[in-house]
């Protein structure tokens, strides 16, 4: 999907286009590097693996999220809540703040 001048945000490393600001659904999510974003949609990406983790929230299966060209790891996509109160977060991407960049 090439740049269609709607915000939105890209690989900090490469500059590939990883999300439209339109799917931003919340910036209060953590991650490793620290700040995380959850987004409706990823575009752009290759996912990892899908593996059972324990986060803050709680336990859920995820797959870890690359960029499609340059290989940099960004995130997660949530494939599973094991707990009801978060089954809204399955089949959404969280990507790290400090892994990518907004453009105008």
């Amino acid at each position: 999907m090439e740049y269609s001048g709607n915000p939105l945000y890209r690989c900090r490393n490469c500059k590939n286009p990883l999300a439209l600001i339109d799917d931003l659904l919340s910036k209060n999510f953590m991650a490793k590097s620290g700040k995380a974003y959850m987004f409706q949609h990823a575009m752009n990406i290759v996912l990892g693996a899908k593996y059972d983790k324990q986060l803050i929230t709680g336990r859920f299966s995820i797959a870890d999220v690359f960029c499609s060209k340059c290989g940099e790891e960004l995130g997660w996509k949530y494939v599973q809540s094991y707990d009801l109160k978060n089954r809204y977060k399955e089949g959404k991407f969280i990507l790290e703040e400090l892994k990518m960049f907004q453009e105008y």
